[in-house]
């Protein structure tokens, strides 16, 4: 039997650890005991059908969604879990709002401000919740809108940018906080394929950086070359996560071979 202390180790290397999740709207439960375990520095393709959980599982993670039950903990540190009596509890705020910036998040339609710039839509965060002098704040945003190839678009407004070029703004946008995961919710299914290609390099780059990544996506091909496990859900729950190789090759589940059957 390992020890306490191997065990707090372990944890410890865990970026996100997920148990027994559950999430319902009304009568309809949206997750269903739900468990995933992502260590630092890896890469998680979750996929699935639509109306599988997998958002909903994603916005969990960093409180946007509140669990009816379940256990989740960001780098070692409790987020939410669930008490002798069934209840779910979370941390006290403060803590709650801590948590939550180490954890950054890519949604599927951008979200980015259009009344300010793409330097300012980076500048903002950094500077209104971190109390990051502006100065500062513009070093740190000029550097990744550098890192995502978009220095030349550093005062334009979101409207005159492309579906891809808002995409690499919001993933640079969510850098900017220097969040230790992050999280990406369907990035590219709002682009056009011509536009898809330029967010999965700059994705490719982030986890070669060994950023670690949680990433809901019907993009099978990333899934295949960039991440290290891939999860795959269904109704709810997560049937199946293995090595990508392996998941690809035997995915364990008939469900999951079916979806990968249809999508490939």
């Amino acid at each position: 039997m390992p020890s306490s202390t191997s065990e707090a180790a372990a944890r410890a290397s865990l970026m996100i650890e997920a148990r027994d999740v559950r999430k319902r709207f009304g009568s309809h439960e949206v997750l269903r005991g739900v468990s995933l375990q992502v260590a630092r520095g890896e890469v998680v393709a979750i996929v699935g059908p639509s109306g599988s959980g997998k958002s909903t599982f994603l916005r969990c993670l960093n409180h946007l969604e509140i669990i009816d039950s379940g256990h989740i903990a960001i780098g070692g540190d409790t987020l939410a879990t669930t008490d002798a009596q069934g209840r779910c509890v979370y941390v006290p705020e403060p803590h709650l709002r801590r948590l939550c910036a180490r954890t950054g998040m890519v949604f599927q339609h951008f979200n980015l401000f259009p009344h300010l710039t793409v330097l300012e839509n980076l500048i903002e965060a950094p500077m209104a919740v971190q109390g990051l002098a502006r100065d500062a704040a513009i070093e740190r945003a000029d550097a990744l809108l550098a890192k995502v190839g978009l220095t030349q678009k550093r005062d334009n407004y979101p409207g005159r940018l492309s579906g891809g070029q808002k995409q690499r703004v919001a993933i640079a946008r969510a850098l900017a906080m220097q969040p230790d995961v992050m999280l990406f919710d369907e990035p590219t299914s709002a682009l056009d394929p011509e536009l898809t290609g330029e967010v999965l390099r700059t994705m490719r780059e982030l986890a070669d950086g060994r950023m670690t990544m949680l990433v809901v996506t019907h993009e099978m091909g990333f899934a295949r070359e960039v991440a290290n496990t891939v999860a795959f859900m269904d109704q709810g729950e997560l049937i199946a996560a293995r090595p990508a190789r392996e998941f690809f090759a035997d995915p364990g589940h008939e469900r999951a071979r079916a979806f990968l059957d249809h999508m490939l």
